[in-house]
């Protein structure tokens, strides 16, 4: 999730920018528990939605349930996982509305290393989250969104989604990857639905530091990038269907 793209500050569509901000609405979040998931969950819940999601992390996973009770709800979950993911839909969605806004958050990056250098086991790791994690949330939620004929699916994806930069190569396939799967996506949606794949910019977490080092507190951090995306994603709707989308925050220009 990690921008190093010069065309970060987009026009917004018109339609974005003029619609009233809803509230009490159901946003699915996986990778709750740290950086932008966990900047978004807490800015989405002040804002007035309902918020469901996942992580790994069972320690984080139990304080964001302390904090946040009913009807907001948070289970660990691992999305590389198609058994987890699937039994985590059949529970949500037994005692929720289908989501009204699906984000694709939780993702890895490899450590930084020229790609013969990067192992078989942390390139495939990064595969699985990356790609095969949205895919199974896609496969177990989007169909009861299918079937109410509403809602947008978010899919992240980076600046390095749209370029390139040394020893981050699966990191760059998995994003571009994002693109393409999105895209293809959105042509087999109902035209009352829209998936965008995303570019959140360059935020100041975990995963930043780790290809940027210190350089990375030079960027915004997730509190400040949320306070303003969050409002941008919550006004989403059919008519960005297919468009890649960068969000409209400080920082986009690297």
């Amino acid at each position: 999730m990690i921008c190093t793209h010069e065309d970060y500050l987009e026009p917004r569509p018109v339609e974005i920018q003029n619609q009233i901000m809803p509230r009490g609405r159901t946003i699915l979040i996986t990778g709750v528990t740290r950086g932008l998931g966990r900047a978004m969950t807490e800015e989405f819940i002040r804002l007035g939605q309902v918020v469901l999601g996942c992580s790994r992390s069972e320690k984080e996973i139990a304080q964001l349930q302390k904090k946040f009770g009913a009807p907001h709800d948070f289970e660990v979950v691992d999305v590389a996982d198609d058994a987890q993911v699937a039994a985590w839909a059949k529970r949500v969605l037994a005692s929720h509305s289908a989501p009204d806004l699906l984000l694709n958050n939780a993702a890895l990056i490899n450590r930084n290393a020229p790609l013969w250098e990067v192992p078989a086991k942390d390139f495939s790791d990064v595969i699985d989250v990356n790609i095969k994690g949205v895919a199974n949330v896609i496969r177990h939620f989007v169909p009861a969104m299918v079937w109410r004929k509403s809602g947008v699916i978010v899919n992240f994806s980076s600046g390095w989604g749209r370029s390139t930069a040394a020893e981050v190569a699966p990191y760059c396939a998995t994003k571009w990857a994002i693109e393409g799967l999105t895209q293809a996506l959105a042509q087999e949606l109902p035209p009352s639905m829209a998936a965008v794949p995303f570019n959140p910019g360059i935020i100041a977490t975990d995963m930043l530091r780790s290809s940027f080092g210190n350089a990375a507190s030079d960027y915004p951090a997730p509190e400040e990038w949320a306070k303003i995306a969050v409002p941008f994603l919550l006004k989403l709707g059919p008519s960005v269907n297919g468009k890649p989308l960068t969000a409209p925050v400080r920082g986009a220009n690297g």
